[in-house]
């Protein structure tokens, strides 16, 4: 039976990371943020398909938005590279936050137009593009300890996809009572809790990175690394390939949810939240772990189990196991997403770091709008069913793939983990 003090110090373990001055007010002024961020993201896609009733104009406003991280986060990672983290995450948390204040005022006076929505999205999805892998990169920069940086990614995951159940919730509620204005004033309101702890912050100056380093230098430099090193190189592949194939599952949710298993909204709403409810038990075990070492074969199984539930989810035809294998869904893609960041994070070079942070947003989120659009055309030929399975089954193949590389990737990272302390070296007699 577990004690008290025994359950006490597990949660101790699990929240390491709050140990750190800096991670406890970036955890809590972010996690407020991503509320209001989740609220306006609901309300701009409310926004647009109420002014214009299309479905296409509804997409392509989030083509546009999400679009600039194709080519804009490796130039961000540059930036980050070259650039003090610090000041310019505060920056563009001021930037996101004036854009909000816009969509605010123009929806609140009535003055709001699609041609509006389109150019604000645009300005957001640049700025954004920007500040992730200034975020993400600047993770280590909060804590005292290295060795606390996968707990702290795993906790970052968490605040995340609770705020992906949270804001929506509250977004709703709010749309149906005062309209989608609030929303946008809720969310520029919010930005002041990131931005006054930020600002709250003692952080040591970053030694590394040049504010001389030419644009072009530093991103050819960036690549060069990226993919010479065979860990980074295919775990930023098999991040490629799941997040294209795969991450599409989450457009189709309505077409199952009315169409092939025959509900409503509140089918749609169940089915999103085991998804949710998955992330957030991923993101609890990636917390507890002790260390980063094993996370490349986790990464492997997890974007099999990942494939293998997409494919059992798009032959299902009941509502309780389609839930079952959505919480495994769920769960196995925080696994990849967040093991990712983890290892990219820990194994990078310091003054190289922001650059390959960028390499994963470009992974994860600049394949997003090309696996929407493929998967909605994919759809309307062959069906969401289908289309699922062939996600699944790429999303097996790519873990194979990484699974026949991981001899190459142990034996070029275990030196690194050897330097950082990670692993003890292995005496000349043994060798």
């Amino acid at each position: 039976m577990t004690t008290l003090g025994e359950t006490k110090q597990t949660l101790t373990f699990i929240l390491r990371a709050f140990r750190h001055r800096n991670y406890r007010l970036f955890f809590g002024g972010q996690g407020l943020s991503l509320v209001g961020t989740w609220m306006q993201q609901i309300a701009v896609s409310w926004l647009v398909y109420r002014l214009s009733g299309s479905a296409l104009v509804l997409g392509l406003v989030g083509f546009v938005g999400q679009s600039p991280a194709l080519f804009a986060a490796p130039v961000a990672g540059v930036f980050a590279d070259r650039f003090n983290r610090y000041r310019l995450l505060i920056i563009l948390q001021v930037l996101a936050m004036v854009q909000a204040s816009l969509l605010a005022f123009l929806t609140l006076s009535g003055l709001v137009a699609v041609w509006h929505l389109f150019l604000l999205s645009a300005f957001l999805g640049f700025v954004n593009a920007f500040e992730i892998p200034t975020r993400q990169s600047f993770v280590l920069d909060m804590l005292d300890r290295k060795e606390d940086l996968g707990n702290a990614i795993a906790l970052n995951s968490f605040m995340f996809n609770s705020s992906r159940l949270v804001g929506p919730s509250i977004a709703g509620i709010i749309i149906g009572l005062v309209g989608e204005g609030i929303c946008f004033l809720l969310n520029a309101i919010s930005f002041f809790a990131i931005i006054v702890a930020l600002v709250s912050m003692r952080i040591q100056k970053r030694t590394g990175g040049s504010i001389d380093m030419p644009l072009l230098l530093g991103l050819k430099e960036g690549f060069s690394y990226a993919f010479g090193f065979a860990p980074i190189k295919y775990i930023l592949i098999l991040l490629g390939l799941v997040s294209l194939a795969g991450m599409p599952y989450l457009i189709l949710m309505p077409v199952f949810a009315k169409d092939v298993l025959h509900g409503g909204p509140h089918t749609l709403g169940f089915l999103m939240g085991a998804s949710g409810t998955g992330a957030l038990i991923g993101a609890l075990f990636l917390a507890s772990r002790v260390s980063v070492v094993g996370t490349n074969k986790m990464l492997s199984i997890g974007a099999l189990v990942f494939g293998v539930s997409l494919v059992g989810f798009s032959f299902s035809g009941h509502v309780v196991l389609s839930l079952i294998l959505m919480l495994f869904t769920g769960f196995h893609m925080i696994l990849v997403m967040s093991s990712s960041n983890i290892m990219l994070q820990t194994i990078a070079e310091e003054d190289k770091r922001g650059r390959i942070i960028s390499l994963y947003v470009l992974a994860l989120m600049g394949t997003a709008p090309f696996g929407s659009l493929l998967a909605g055309i994919a759809a309307n030929h062959f069906g969401a069913p289908n289309t699922i399975l062939a996600g699944g089954v790429v999303c097996v193949l790519a873990s194979l793939f990484f699974y026949l590389k991981l001899p190459v990737i142990r034996e070029q990272v275990q030196p690194v983990y050897r330097q950082l302390g990670l692993i003890e070296e292995m005496p000349s007699a043994l060798k």
